[in-house]
């Protein structure tokens, strides 16, 4: 069994972001991506992040005011490519993070709760915790497309609690953005910024007390 503890209060679950934690730097696979579409390398980034049209389909989708399926055609609209399948394609590239997975694997095995908390990017047509095959590593899921809300609004957190059942003095999560990461302490959640660096998933295993195995 786990034995790290917060303040004599021993941890019980351990709570996981998706994107940038479970899975790679998706950054190089999207460039790869844009290059294979005759774009500019950095179009995807820009798209999603920079125009404000693309930024504000991107929060839609994200919190499920729209679907996926309205989101490529917007969306690729924007880029000037073709809607089929439009975030399957540009996610063809990005890998599961072989730490992070064993990590979730040893933790349930050592009898914590896992959950993933993910700021969805849609599941039809193109789902990426099947495709990247995590989804059956957790014992819950908080998905903001299915909740309505996303991260970094305090509701989701607290959904995620009462899903497990636990106060968050007995829960550490997992995030690589850095403004996800203050709702969740204030609940008394500890928190973990997955920074690109290796090692998170060592310092998260000291962290709650566990003998992980190798990676597969």
């Amino acid at each position: 069994m786990a034995h790290g503890t917060r303040n004599g209060t021993p941890y019980r679950s351990l709570i996981l972001d998706f994107a940038g934690v479970l899975t790679v730097d998706v950054h190089p696979a999207h460039r790869a991506w844009c290059a294979s579409e005759g774009l500019d390398p950095q179009a995807w980034v820009d798209t999603l992040e920079t125009n404000p049209e693309g930024r504000r389909l991107y929060v839609a989708l994200e919190s499920g005011e729209i679907d996926q399926r309205e989101w490529n055609r917007r969306t690729a609209a924007l880029l000037g490519v073709d809607d089929e399948n439009l975030m399957g394609r540009a996610w063809t590239g990005v890998a599961p993070a072989a730490e992070m997975v064993q990590l979730a694997r040893d933790a349930r095995a050592a009898g914590l709760l896992v959950a993933l908390l993910s700021n969805s990017f849609g599941l039809d047509p193109y789902n990426p915790y099947e495709a990247l095959g995590v989804w059956d590593l957790f014992d819950v899921h908080v998905i903001s497309e299915v909740e309505g809300i996303a991260k970094p609004d305090p509701a989701i957190y607290e959904r995620t609690l009462d899903r497990l059942g636990l106060p968050g003095e007995a829960c550490v999560f997992v995030d690589d953005h850095e403004r996800n990461l203050p709702p969740a302490a204030a609940l008394g959640i500890t928190t973990v910024h997955a920074d690109g660096q290796d090692g998170t998933a060592a310092r998260v295993a000291a962290l709650l007390g566990l003998c992980t195995a190798p990676a597969a």
